[in-house]
């Protein structure tokens, strides 16, 4: 395993810890939290391993259940308030709308933890060999899924930091 594969499982870990900690965080702690670590798993996923020739049967298995996500999600809008929801201009729907469309930034905060917790519960009972086997699905899974949802989420933070908690 190269030291960016343990620099992403780290980071994680390190974000699964701070979203299932959001209840006794505070709002400007956990939003600064996100805005260091967002962009932090962003670079590692993006440089994660990429082998386009290798097939295996390796996958990243389903952990969390559903309650958990909501419970996740819920502790999330509860510490955002009113600054959870926000206006989503990269969504497909909108170059056919006249209306806008609304996002949540604890659904994406959500959707993130559930992609790095399973990925963590995986990593746990897995062989370092098997880990390295999955590094170019999950490079894949990011490019191709969450990382647009990384970005958004991204960019509707720094927009709550800046206007409304600094």
């Amino acid at each position: 395993m190269t030291n960016n594969e343990l620099a992403f499982l780290a980071l994680a870990n390190e974000y699964c810890a701070a979203l299932e900690s959001a209840r006794e965080a505070e709002r400007t702690d956990f939003v600064q939290a996100m805005l260091r670590m967002l962009p932090r798993i962003y670079i590692a996923a993006a440089d994660l391993r990429r082998d386009d020739t290798a097939i295996t049967d390796a996958y990243v298995a389903s952990a969390l259940d559903e309650d958990y996500y909501e419970a996740i999600r819920m502790r999330v809008a509860a510490l955002l308030g009113e600054d959870d929801t926000y206006l989503e201009v990269f969504e497909d729907d909108m170059k056919y709308s006249d209306t806008p469309i609304g996002a949540s930034i604890s659904e994406g905060l959500a959707d993130i933890f559930q992609v790095l917790y399973n990925i963590v519960q995986t990593a746990r009972e897995a062989t370092p060999e098997l880990i390295a086997e999955l590094m170019p699905e999950i490079h894949d899974d990011f490019a191709n899924y969450w990382s647009q949802t990384l970005c958004n989420v991204l960019r509707a933070l720094n927009k709550v930091y800046y206007t409304t908690l600094q």
